[in-house]
């Protein structure tokens, strides 16, 4: 993302205002439309336009929100998610990417698939550290392969995501909280962002 740049106020050199251009992002939200945990998109896109975002939509029904908006992934995570407790009541964990940070999520392709197989990629708070990473990453099975990118973790099941034999205490080793998706639909997403 390129820095803020200032601007001169017309007819003064001595007023200046601070200008940063809109990038477009991508939130994920953690566990929502899921029990009572409701998130109709039409107020999701609501709220976000009431931050001030633009150009915001979302995409299918599992809590993801586009939107084009100025400042860091922390403030906008934490604006986001204090944003939706108030409105739903309960708390909605937000994961912020860049399109061009997802672009390069869904090119890597770190596993070779069979037929049956399932591809999620959790998307984390932070980058876990090389030692956690060696750790979690450890927890790969015969059914489970785990690869961590970044701020992401590539997750290869060799079935269902429902038979998966991690267990919780895996994945508190990359932080308290984590949403997945499935890579069929985060290339559709791209191609929708590129299209």
């Amino acid at each position: 993302m390129r820095s803020c740049v200032d601007v001169g106020e017309a007819h003064t050199t001595t007023r200046r205002r601070s200008w940063c251009p809109l990038t477009t992002r991508v939130a994920f939200l953690r566990a929502v439309n899921v029990g009572k945990r409701t998130t109709p998109n039409a107020k999701l896109i609501e709220i976000f336009r009431g931050l001030g975002y633009e150009n915001v939509w979302t995409f299918i029904n599992s809590g993801n929100v586009i939107f084009d908006a100025t400042g860091s992934r922390g403030d906008l995570e934490h604006r986001i998610g204090a944003a939706l407790e108030e409105a739903f009541g309960f708390e909605v964990t937000t994961f912020v990417r860049t399109a061009a940070e997802l672009r390069k999520v869904v090119a890597l392709e770190p596993f070779t698939m069979a037929d049956g197989d399932t591809y999620l990629v959790t998307f984390l708070q932070d980058a876990p550290s090389a030692a956690i990473t060696k750790s979690f990453e450890a927890a790969s099975n015969d059914f489970d392969t785990l690869v961590v990118h970044g701020r992401e973790a590539h997750w290869h099941l060799r079935g269902k995501s429902t038979d998966t034999t991690l267990k919780k205490a895996t994945w508190k080793l990359v932080g308290p909280f984590s949403t997945s998706r499935n890579i069929t639909m985060l290339r559709k997403l791209v191609g929708k962002l590129d299209g």
